[in-house]
C-alpha cells in the first residue's frame, strides 16, 4: 500500500478512511512541521497531507526532484504556506480543499461582525467580572448593522457567502473590491479599494493569502476608513499590518476590529489582547467537526487520485 503522512491529528472518521487505502503515519504534535521534518516527509512518503503553518518554502524542495512524494494534499483552502512553483519544479503536485470551508468561514465572519459591532466580547467580560450593575439606556451602545454598508474585500466563494449573510440576513448594502467583476446572487456594487474603505461601516477581508495581499491593509488604508467603522479579518493574518491596526485602534481612527487570524500566529500582541475594542478568536474559521471531516475526505480524494494515476480533483497553481 502507498505511504501517507498526515502532519496533524485529523477526525477519527478521516483517519479510518485513510487507513483503508494507505499505510498511514499520523504525526501527533499540533505544532507546525520543522524544515527537517518536511524534507524527510518528501523522501519517505508517497503523499503528504500538510496544513496551515507547515511552511513548505522553496528551500524545502532543494534537491528533491525525483523524491518519493508526488503530492502535497493540503488540508485547507489556503495554500500560501506552500511554494507551489518550487514544488512543481521538483515534480510534486499540490491540491487543496475548496468548497468545504466556505459556509463555515462565512459564519465566523458574520459572528465577528456582530460581536465587534455590538461589543459582545466586552459585554461578556463585564458579566464574567461580576462588575455588571444592570441594564440602563446608555450602557455599551454599539453599531446596529441593519441598512449599513458592508464592504467585502475579495469576492470569491467565501466573500459571496458573507455577502449573502450580510444582505439577506442583516439587510446590509453590499459593496466589494475584487480584481474582476463577479456575477453573484446578491445585489452588490464593485468599487475601488479606497472607495470601499471610505464608504463601508463594516470592512471584511476575504482575500487569499500570499505576497500579493500581504499588508493590503496598512496605515493609509485604515486612515481611509470611517471612525465608526469596524475591520473584520477571516482571511490570513498578514493581509492586515498588525502594528498599523493597533495604532489605528489606539488612536480611535476606527471603532473596532474582529480577528480570527493574526500576522504571527499563534503570537497575538499584548496590545490587541488588552483592548476592549477588539474581538479575538483562535482561528475558528472551519472549526466544526463536520467541516473538518469534509476537508479531510477531500484531501484523501486528492491523495487517492494521485496514487491511482487519476486526474487530481483540486489541483492548484496551474
Amino acid at each position: 500500500m502507498p505511504e501517507l503522512y498526515i502532519t496533524r491529528p485529523l477526525p477519527d472518521s478521516v483517519l479510518e478512511a485513510a487507513r483503508a487505502a494507505f499505510n498511514v503515519t499520523v504525526r501527533t504534535q499540533t505544532s507546525p512541521l520543522k524544515k527537517g521534518e518536511m524534507r524527510a516527509a518528501l523522501v519517505l512518503y508517497d503523499v503528504v497531507i500538510p496544513t496551515l503553518g507547515d511552511l513548505f518554502a522553496a528551500d524545502v524542495f532543494d534537491g528533491m526532484a525525483g523524491s518519493r512524494c508526488r503530492l502535497l494534499a493540503n488540508f485547507g483552502v489556503g495554500y500560501n504556506h506552500i511554494d507551489v512553483a518550487a514544488a512543481r519544479a521538483a515534480g510534486i503536485a499540490v491540491t487543496n480543499t475548496p468548497g468545504a470551508v466556505t459556509e463555515a468561514t462565512a459564519d465566523i465572519a458574520l459572528m465577528l461582525m456582530l460581536m465587534s459591532a455590538r461589543r459582545a466580547g466586552e459585554g461578556e467580560r463585564l458579566v464574567r467580572s461580576g462588575k455588571w450593575t444592570g441594564w440602563h439606556p446608555t450602557q455599551m451602545l454599539g453599531l446596529h448593522l441593519g441598512a449599513k454598508t458592508c464592504g467585502i474585500v475579495g469576492m470569491g466563494r467565501i466573500g459571496q457567502a458573507i455577502a449573502r449573510r450580510a444582505h439577506f440576513g442583516l439587510g446590509m448594502e453590499i459593496i466589494y473590491h475584487n480584481r474582476s467583476a463577479k456575477a453573484i446572487d446578491v445585489p452588490a456594487r464593485q468599487v475601488g479599494l479606497n472607495d470601499l474603505l471610505a464608504q463601508s461601516d463594516m470592512v471584511v477581508m476575504a482575500v487569499p493569502g500570499g505576497a500579493e495581499t500581504r499588508h493590503m491593509i496598512g496605515a493609509a488604508e485604515l486612515c481611509a476608513m470611517q471612525s465608526h467603522a469596524h475591520l473584520i479579518n477571516i482571511a490570513r493574518g498578514d493581509v492586515v499590518e498588525e502594528a498599523a491596526l493597533i495604532a489605528a485602534l489606539q488612536a480611535g481612527q476606527i471603532a473596532g476590529a474582529g480577528l480570527d487570524v493574526f500576522e504571527h500566529e499563534p503570537d497575538v500582541p499584548e496590545a490587541l489582547r488588552r483592548m476592549d475594542t477588539v474581538t479575538l478568536l483562535p482561528h475558528l474559521g472551519t472549526a466544526a467537526l463536520d467541516v473538518r471531516t469534509e476537508m479531510g475526505m477531500m484531501a484523501l480524494a486528492n491523495a487517492t487520485a494521485q496514487v491511482q494515476g487519476d486526474p487530481l480533483p483540486n489541483p492548484v497553481g496551474g
